[in-house]
């Protein structure tokens, strides 16, 4: 269990404590999803304290950077990639097109045969 996932579970269970504290006798729909997206924060977060892959689900990089683009339905990953920035910037790295340099002859130098 790492410090970072605790730290979150607490502060997840913190807000979700504000929030059920601050609820009038009829509270709205907007309430109500905060509170729901507070508690499900925490449940993610108190599920992965017991994971010993850490929480980018990665054997190789177990507490290392999560993508910012997983789980984004706007920019979603290409298929086959995990939570792990590291390894998804390696597959996009090996997936970029070569790029060849070529020489150039530069002016006034003569190419030796």
């Amino acid at each position: 269990m790492g410090y970072a996932q605790l730290r979150e579970l607490r502060t997840a269970l913190t807000t979700a404590s504000d929030i059920a504290s601050s609820l009038r006798a009829t509270p709205t729909r907007r309430d109500a999803d905060q509170l729901v997206d507070a508690l499900r924060r925490a449940l993610t977060a108190a599920g992965s304290l017991g994971e010993a892959t850490g929480p980018t689900g990665c054997a190789l990089h177990p507490h290392g950077a999560v993508d910012p683009l997983h789980g984004d339905p706007e920019d979603p990953l290409p298929p086959g990639y995990g939570k792990c920035l590291l390894c998804n910037d390696r597959r996009r790295r090996a997936d970029a097109p070569i790029r060849l340099h070529q020489r150039r002859p530069q002016p006034g130098r003569r190419r030796s045969a």
